[in-house]
């Protein structure tokens, strides 16, 4: 039996298990990550992050795991969880910076009440791959805007949510135009200041909210001259707030530690 300490946060209810690099399994990664994140059978996540300290003048830095044990080079909100972790660790103060497989991100510590924390996060620049592509599914055609906030993406327009969006994200992810998998975002137009998004995210499935996803909803709207500079993206979790600033995306959003512990894994099995 090999114990892999967490400690679990979420983002918006996006949740993730955290653990120091040196603590994990190094030569199991993929099988423990699936196991810890089995909802029924270990502890239950969307991500596994693998978080390094700083130290030597470097920044902490983070691996992020998904569900069904692949790697994703960021999240939004699992690195507002690590600066959560961080910052409680004693590792972290007002600024926090992060390297991710995105590269580094700098996160602002707005407020702290206990172990609820909000932060704005510089998201970087984001890219639009493609603002106009036809993607042709087993029942339809659909337009789809192709962004990069460090992540693949693919946002979609759509009416209302009154369809099985679920499937439809499910056959996007591995739809053969992304032959490394894509993220996807069903996007609501509510007004000029104002997105109502759905999130698809791969190598997890359906989630409840996604930093990267609503970055890359807000940039794709952007790019269609369907806001401005500012937005509230609302999700089933609740809001987050996203600027466009010196080229920049900002977010802000709640990082919240909910429980630690041991788990048990036995590979064995």
């Amino acid at each position: 039996m090999i114990r892999i300490p967490f400690t679990k946060a979420h983002g918006a209810r996006n949740d993730f298990l955290l653990t120091w690099a040196h603590e994990a399994p190094q030569s199991r990664l993929v099988e423990a990550a699936v196991a810890l994140m089995d909802r029924h059978a270990g502890v239950g996540g969307d991500g596994w992050l693998l978080v390094s300290p700083p130290r030597g003048g470097e920044p902490a830095a983070i691996r992020l795991f998904n569900a069904d044990g692949s790697e994703a080079e960021i999240s939004g909100n699992g690195t507002r969880c690590a600066a959560a972790f961080l910052v409680d660790s004693g590792l972290g103060a007002e600024e926090i910076p992060i390297r991710t497989g995105a590269g580094v991100k700098n996160l602002h510590l707005l407020e702290r009440k206990g172990l609820l924390f909000l932060f704005e996060m510089n998201m970087g620049e984001v890219k639009t791959v493609e603002l106009r592509h036809s993607l042709k599914l087993s029942a339809e055609t659909r337009e789809a805007t192709l962004i990069d906030p460090g992540n693949p993406q693919c946002a979609l327009f759509v009416e209302d949510f009154e369809f099985d969006w679920k499937a439809t994200g499910a056959e996007i992810e591995v739809h053969p135009d992304f032959p490394n998998r894509t993220n996807v975002s069903f996007v609501r137009f509510v007004d000029g200041e104002t997105l109502d998004v759905r999130f698809f995210e791969r190598g997890a499935g359906f989630t409840m909210s996604s930093g990267t996803g609503s970055t890359g909803a807000f940039a794709a709207a952007r790019a269609r001259g369907l806001v401005g500079d500012k937005v509230t993206v609302q999700t089933l979790a609740g809001d987050l707030a996203l600027r466009w600033e010196d080229g920049v995306v900002r977010m802000q959003g709640p990082a919240e530690i909910v429980a630690g512990g041991e788990y048990y894994w036995n590979p064995e099995v």
